[in-house]
């Protein structure tokens, strides 16, 4: 039995590549904060550490698995809820920095949230196709 390859829609593809781009934001906006721009401490801090889980889902995003574009969207507000504080508590320039992290998790989970949705819509409309589909408990 032959299989036919559909390509993503393009909504779909551009809700993957903000996705990706803006979770490799998450992490050089991290990386650079807390070694460079505003540290905590002269030198850099070890809160550097804090971009170590956003590398895990890095891989399930490059390879399109809707698993983790899931629970990345739950992820992401660990990282909103800290550029929120921080926005509030911290003088310029890491109110600023704080601002962007803000943008960039909404981003994140807009991306994350629409993608899910756009694949299980079309795995409504065409089942045979390679999206994964969801069963429900009866």
């Amino acid at each position: 039995m032959q299989t036919t390859h559909n390509p993503a829609s393009p909504s779909v593809q551009m809700t993957r590549v903000l996705a990706v781009g803006s979770l490799l934001g998450l992490i050089a906006l991290g990386l650079a904060w807390e070694l460079w721009l505003a540290p905590l401490r002269p030198g850099g801090s070890w809160l550097v550490l804090k971009v170590l889980p956003l590398c895990i889902p890095l891989a399930g995003l490059l390879k399109n698995r809707m698993y983790t574009y899931r629970w990345v969207s739950l992820l992401v507000w660990f990282y909103f809820t800290e550029g929120a504080v921080r926005a509030t508590s911290e003088p310029a320039p890491g109110a600023w920095l704080a601002g962007l992290e803000v943008f960039l998790c909404l981003m994140l989970f807009t991306a994350c949230a629409m993608h899910v949705r756009l694949r299980l819509k079309a795995a409504k409309i065409n089942p045979n196709s390679e999206t994964p589909t969801i069963t429900e408990n009866p």
